[in-house]
């Protein structure tokens, strides 16, 4: 087993073109000759993907069999390199041959990286816009400019796109072999499942004026109350459901001191050895706490940090 060598979110193979989002020429002439990615808004944003082919491909559409309608909404999410730009458009998804939709946290780590960049990008655009119909400050309704990347209320008050900062940090013991530990938890807003308990690593979103290694010293303290140290940074991905930046860390804690849970984040949380993560991870069946381990999903940065401690000394 190896660690991949990025996020599953955060591949990619797009020249963004930012240059080109201000030319209405040029972004008029490229869309006739484009690839274009559609999103169906109203299934949280699925997208096609072939059936016939493993791993999965997204369907990228040609502009001529779309409604001409889609133009003037379409978002330009760059060029790929062999020189054809994509947009991506939100409609309903047409009904191909060996396609089905499908949904970004569903097959975002089985996708190539150009396809994983693509659905990443184009989703968390799409739900920056969703959520930014009204300029926040003027509360004036806003419409989306520059082919996609910023909106402007009536009086021509611009707003660009944000991501919300996030850290998650996978905590152990520093100690290498099958007998190494490290801290996992379950948070109570996870739906609960007869027989099954999920636990993940550590997480929550950066404060104003805080940086991201404060966030986490405060974070498991505030979750678990256990005190960390040795923070080092493994690697950021976007996570937009809807419009985070997940910033990943690992850090190493005594496991000698009591785990003292905030009921009101984390309804369990206990650490695992190296050996039972490394059993979970090839679908064994693991005690945690009368349930079974179930870890995070594959198109998390979460699993990402575990398989990297998991591969470690």
């Amino acid at each position: 087993m190896s660690a991949e060598p990025a996020p599953p979110l955060a591949r990619s193979t797009l020249d963004r073109a930012a240059h080109r989002r201000t030319d209405p020429q040029w972004l008029a002439r490229a869309w006739a000759g484009s690839r274009v990615l559609v999103l169906d808004v109203a299934a949280e944003g699925r997208a096609l993907v072939r059936t016939d082919v493993s791993p999965p491909r997204l369907v990228l559409l040609d502009p001529a069999d779309l409604p001409s309608t889609l133009a003037e909404g379409a978002m330009f999410l760059g060029v790929e390199p062999d020189g054809v730009p994509v947009f991506c458009v939100h409609a309903g998804l047409p009904v191909l041959p060996a396609t089905r939709a499908a949904h970004l946290r569903e097959i975002g780590h089985l996708l190539g990286d150009r396809d994983a960049g693509l659905f990443t990008t184009a989703l968390a655009l799409t739900n920056w816009h969703l959520r930014h119909l009204y300029h926040p400050v003027s509360g004036q309704p806003t419409e989306a400019h520059e082919a996609g990347w910023s909106r402007v209320d009536p009086a021509g008050d611009r707003i660009w796109p944000r991501t919300d900062p996030a850290m998650i940090v996978l905590v152990h013991d520093g100690v290498p072999g099958p007998e190494g530990r490290c801290l996992l938890g379950n948070n109570v807003t996870w739906p609960s499942t007869p027989g099954q308990r999920r636990f993940s690593c550590l997480a929550g979103y950066v404060e104003p004026g805080e940086s991201a290694e404060a966030a986490v010293l405060r974070e498991v303290r505030e979750e678990v109350g256990v005190a960390v140290a040795d923070i080092a940074y493994a690697g950021s991905q976007s996570w937009p459901f809807p419009g985070s930046l997940m910033l990943g860390f690992l850090a190493t804690a005594d496991p000698r001191h009591p785990v003292r849970l905030d009921p009101t984040e984390i309804a369990y949380a206990r650490w695992f050895s190296r050996r039972e993560i490394g059993a979970a991870v090839d679908g064994g069946q693991v005690d945690a706490g009368g349930a079974h381990l179930v870890l995070p999903p594959p198109s998390s940065i979460a699993l990402f940090l575990i398989r990297r401690w998991l591969d470690g000394p």
